[in-house]
């Protein structure tokens, strides 16, 4: 098997400006270590602090959605998808509901990444259950948006 004809993809903005500044050629690797270092400079290390990476999906909504969003949020960060559809970081969403780093008690939203919910120490699964139902009632309230979970909860 041949990497020749691998195609990289190194239009995500933060990949793009650490390649940049390295002012390194794009190969596999470069990628892989500039991944590498954005997400440990945005994830809490989960042998310091608990938690489970990204806790919610990108949702992804109509384009018509997305535009009317738009209008009273100008900021708001898409990456258009298929037939009429947009991608929407749900980062951003939980952020604008001002969540980032919000913290209850023994758990909470992480200070530098809103995806990730953390546990401060003694902090119940239910207690985190929780929060993600108030964090995504939240989003829809505002957004009209359903948050859907990427952890499984057992």
């Amino acid at each position: 098997m041949t990497t020749d004809n691998h195609k990289l993809n190194t239009s995500y903005g933060a990949i793009t400006t650490i390649l940049d500044e390295k002012k390194k050629s794009p190969s596999i690797e470069t990628i892989s270590d500039a991944v590498i270092n954005i997400r440990r400079s945005k994830l809490p290390d989960p042998a310091v602090i608990g938690n489970a990476g990204s806790f919610f999906k990108n949702p992804t909504i109509r384009l018509d959605h997305y535009n009317e969003i738009k209008k009273t949020h100008p900021t708001i960060p898409g990456y258009p998808s298929v037939n009429q559809y947009v991608k929407v970081p749900a980062g951003w969403l939980i952020e604008q509901c001002d969540w980032k780093g919000k913290r209850f008690n023994d758990v909470g939203v992480h200070a530098n990444q809103a995806l990730v919910l953390v546990n401060y120490g003694n902090g119940s699964g239910e207690e985190i259950f929780q929060l993600a139902k108030k964090i995504s009632a939240s989003v829809s309230t505002t957004f009209h948006i359903d948050l859907t979970l990427e952890v499984n909860i057992i």
